[in-house]
């Protein structure tokens, strides 16, 4: 007996070692977070589930770039947050109540992929389920069990999850793979082929509305109806809308409960749950967010010092780039937005082909990537070394909206605090300039929101609702003004947008992108120094 114990617990340690050396990487880098820290979030989550319930997360699919190449994968930032897991074709089920098999009690289980010798050969290592089990997981099993076991979902009263995107792929060599382990959960929980997820939301919202939040979801459904306009054909939402009709709500309540009847899936609630969750950060979290934050705003200072009129908007977002990578960030958090002149003023471009850059702005919106955090940086700076007048006037507006939005950010004020004290900076400057002749037409040049929460997500999720201490945040004011703008043409191809990360702490807000200079003489002082990069010149390319 000593014996036999001794040589599981053999196994036991010679597997956890194994498999640390194989632990999940997050875009080709070693996760350093915790499976205490995966272990947590998945807790926190049980707890805050309906009584009787179940949440399904599945993993994002494998995306093709072209023929038999497939874009690096990206795990799905909720799966992520919550497994650690990067790997794909996954399911994980978190349960409100205990489960109970053979082994005991148990409250989430995760199914994977099995290794597979040839599929390591050409892609890499995997972890596979002995991997997985190292982890710290209740249960783990193949991803075959899962397709091959009835399901039993409707002894849940809720079963949570996101639904489906139109995006995942049949692999016909894996009975399965995602797209087996999504149909196959599909039939247990009876999605209709022809599902509508928006009208689906409408109907529960007004399915459990109360009296006072009437006006606020009538606002809603217009807006939504701005963007699909069949949803006022609807019967019950066009009653829910009409003002003349005296429908009492608890009829349409009555209503939008039969036709919700033979749903045995929720999708409206595991968004808010997950956005609940994820909207204030770890420390282990903050930690990952300051390290992506600080490369950003290096790769910013890199590129103030090597820019020059010759180079090209392409050019500039390799800087950026190479900056990231030599600090360990595999990958920018989104599609870098690099744009001069002209291209300032549209919003996300991201084709970054311009080669004409002299006495012009460029905006360059860029974050790195690392350990799947991601940072926002943006700075405006001019190509030649030196604002303009008209360029000077406009940044200095930007600058100043930036800095009350940012003294706005405090513990227990609103998203919109931020916003309104920004905007009236951006109104006040721009009517002092005489580019707009009354307060309310500012939006013509600042069309966008200026505060979002980041984190696995660029756009991280969140409730938006009063700021908390260790939220991370952006605040990003901007002026555009295209060609053809209804005011002087001194001002059109200006586009200017600064953002910076904000760390909301007990104190008040910390600028943790601050070491990127923002004030326009601290840009031109800092593109006045010398750059690692000025002697680096490659050969002209001689083509036949």
């Amino acid at each position: 007996m000593y014996l036999v114990l001794e040589s599981k617990l053999y196994n036991t340690l010679f597997l956890a070692l194994f498999f640390l050396a194989y632990s999940p990487n997050i875009n080709g880098q070693k996760s350093e977070l915790s499976s205490d820290f995966h272990k947590n979030r998945r807790v926190e989550l049980q707890q805050k589930l309906p009584s009787n319930s179940v949440a399904v997360f599945f993993s994002s699919p494998v995306r093709n770039r072209a023929n038999d190449v497939d874009y690096v994968y990206h795990p799905d930032p909720n799966f992520f947050y919550l497994t650690g897991w990067n790997e794909p074709h996954a399911v994980l089920l978190v349960f409100n109540v205990p489960q109970e098999d053979e082994e005991g009690i148990y409250y989430e289980k995760l199914y994977v992929r099995e290794r597979d010798a040839r599929n390591e050969m050409w892609n890499g290592k995997q972890l596979g389920i002995q991997g997985a089990e190292t982890m710290g997981f209740d249960r783990v099993a193949s991803k075959k069990e899962f397709v091959n076991t009835s399901l039993k979902l409707d002894r849940f009263d809720s079963v949570l999850m996101f639904d489906f995107e139109n995006d995942v792929r049949d692999d016909k060599s894996d009975a399965s793979d995602l797209f087996n382990l999504q149909e196959h959960f599909k039939n247990a929980v009876n999605y209709p082929e022809d599902f509508d997820a928006d009208r689906y939301r409408l109907y529960q919202r007004i399915r459990t509305a109360e009296e006072e939040e009437i006006p606020s979801l009538k606002r809603m459904i217009s807006f939504y109806a701005q963007q699909d306009e069949t949803l006022m054909v609807d019967p019950v939402i066009k009653d829910f809308m009409n003002p003349d009709d005296n429908t009492p709500l608890i009829d349409l309540q009555s209503r939008t409960a039969y036709l919700v009847r033979d749903y045995n899936f929720d999708i409206d609630q595991l968004p808010y749950l997950m956005a609940s969750l994820r909207e204030k950060k770890q420390p282990e979290e903050i930690k990952l967010l300051k390290k992506a934050i600080q490369i950003s705003a290096q790769g910013q200072i890199e590129v103030m010092k090597a820019i020059h009129p010759e180079m090209t908007e392409r050019e500039v977002q390799g800087i950026h780039q190479l900056v990231y990578k030599k600090y360990g960030a595999a990958h920018e958090g989104y599609p870098s937005i690099v744009g001069a002149g002209e291209n300032a003023c549209v919003l996300h471009y991201i084709t970054n082909d311009k080669t004409d850059l002299k006495n012009q702005l460029i905006l360059m919106d860029l974050g790195a990537e690392y350990n799947g955090y991601t940072a926002d940086v943006t700075r405006t700076i001019p190509v030649s070394g030196k604002f303009t007048p008209e360029q000077k006037a406009l940044y200095q507006i930007v600058y100043d909206a930036q800095n009350a939005g940012i003294l706005a950010a405090q513990k227990g004020a609103s998203f919109r605090a931020i916003t309104d004290a920004a905007n009236e900076e951006v109104k006040k400057g721009l009517l002092a300039l005489g580019l707009i002749e009354n307060p309310e037409e500012f939006r013509r040049y600042l069309p966008h929101g200026v505060a979002h929460h980041i984190g696995l997500d660029v756009h991280d999720p969140g409730l938006y609702e009063n700021l908390d201490i260790d939220m991370v945040i952006t605040v990003e004011p901007g002026i555009y003004v295209p060609q053809d703008s209804p005011c002087d043409p001194k001002w059109w191809n200006i586009g200017i947008r600064i953002e910076d990360d904000i760390l909301i702490t007990e104190e008040g807000p910390v600028n943790l992108s601050a070491a990127a200079p923002r004030a326009w003489e601290e840009i031109e002082k800092m593109m006045s120094k010398t750059s690692p990069l000025d002697d680096f010149k490659l050969p002209e390319l001689v083509i036949d």
